[in-house]
């Protein structure tokens, strides 16, 4: 029998990996979120800072300015975003050859696609809740929280969108997707659970 995974796609600040991370204790799994960055960054040779930003945020500024920059630097002829994908991609490909797991983030949804026993999710959450929960759970500032969640989002969504040719957050490419402000936190967890 092959390995069950479980994507965890994510609205900044949605409780995404809370609720990945529950899940999986609730299962018995583990769940890769930072624990993924050591493994890219053992792999890679690439500072953890780094890829903990740049491996599913697309850079600040307009996406097309930033594929040409003359600054990026290079490994195998591939720009250093180039190969940060293109070792996530392995470093995910190999954990789903290796265990059943729970995977936040970084874009595992498409690339277990429908080659893996996978149940793909998205939460997502209305922007007051969202710019609440950053403020009590991250210690955001309080002045600007829904122009950080707007800006994460956007970047997050350029990056799958540059990678993967499709949409983040569009409900038809996930199995479920699930109003973690509406739901809970609790809720989410219970449903994904029950549905592995």
């Amino acid at each position: 029998m092959s390995n069950r995974m479980i994507t965890i796609s994510r609205e900044f600040g949605s409780g995404g990996r809370t609720i990945g991370r529950e899940t999986a204790q609730k299962l018995g799994i583990p769940c890769y979120d930072s624990e993924l960055i050591e493994k890219i960054a053992e792999e890679s040779g690439l500072a953890k800072a780094y890829i903990a930003d740049k491996g599913e945020y697309a850079p600040h500024g307009h996406w097309l300015a930033n594929a040409f920059a003359a600054s990026r630097s290079s490994f195998d002829g591939l720009c250093t975003q180039d190969y940060l994908w293109t070792i996530q991609r392995k470093v995910i490909l190999d954990l789903a050859e290796k265990e059943s797991c729970v995977i936040v983030g970084r874009c595992a949804d498409y690339i277990l696609g429908d080659t893996h026993d996978c149940l793909k999710v998205f939460i997502h959450a209305d922007l007051q809740k969202r710019a609440k929960r950053i403020v009590q759970v991250y210690g955001e500032r309080e002045e600007s929280p829904e122009k950080r969640l707007r800006d994460k989002d956007k970047r997050r969504k350029a990056y799958y969108r540059f990678y993967t040719d499709t949409e983040w957050g569009v409900a038809q490419n996930y199995h479920i997707a699930l109003d973690s402000g509406v739901l809970g936190i609790e809720t989410c967890v219970k449903l994904i659970a029950d549905l592995y």
